[in-house]
């Protein structure tokens, strides 16, 4: 994966077939995974889960669950090392990415936060004011269209 010194929106390989969302009753609802870099175990993610169920717009549009998710070349087995969010009507991009960034804010060791939906891969690691803008850009536009699909 590359470095990165603010956002990347990496979309290239994007397939049609490989976006993440779900009809649940006539609504789009979007699958969001977000993976904590730089080595923090399965209690950041549960700290993360339990600061974005604390979220009063997260909470009333998203399912958010700590997952395992396919070993990386050279890992073995699964690891609890995935945040799944299901999101459904009324979710906000906004209130999402401020709430990673307010919760990221709070950790002693501010860990890079890469959220992935189907082949795009957005990471946050300095949380400026731009960053946040692109982040929440790049989360709109893939809602938009799933909504399309």
């Amino acid at each position: 994966m590359p470095r990165s010194t603010g956002l990347e929106v990496d979309d290239s390989h994007r397939q049609s077939s490989t976006r993440t969302a779900l009809l649940v009753g006539g609504e789009v609802w979007m699958q969001l995974v977000v993976r904590l870099e730089s080595g923090p175990g399965p209690g950041e993610l549960r700290s993360l889960q339990g600061w974005l169920r604390s979220d009063p717009d997260v909470r009333r549009s998203a399912h958010v669950e700590v997952q395992g998710s396919v070993p990386r070349p050279g890992e073995m087995g699964t690891a609890l090392d995935v945040l799944q969010l299901v999101t459904g009507n009324g979710w906000s991009a906004a209130s999402f990415v401020l709430a990673l960034v307010a919760w990221r804010q709070t950790r002693p060791q501010r860990p890079r936060v890469e959220i992935h939906h189907g082949d795009t891969v957005i990471i946050l690691t300095d949380c400026s004011p731009e960053e946040i803008e692109r982040a929440t850009a790049a989360l709109n536009a893939a809602a938009g269209e799933d909504r399309d699909a």
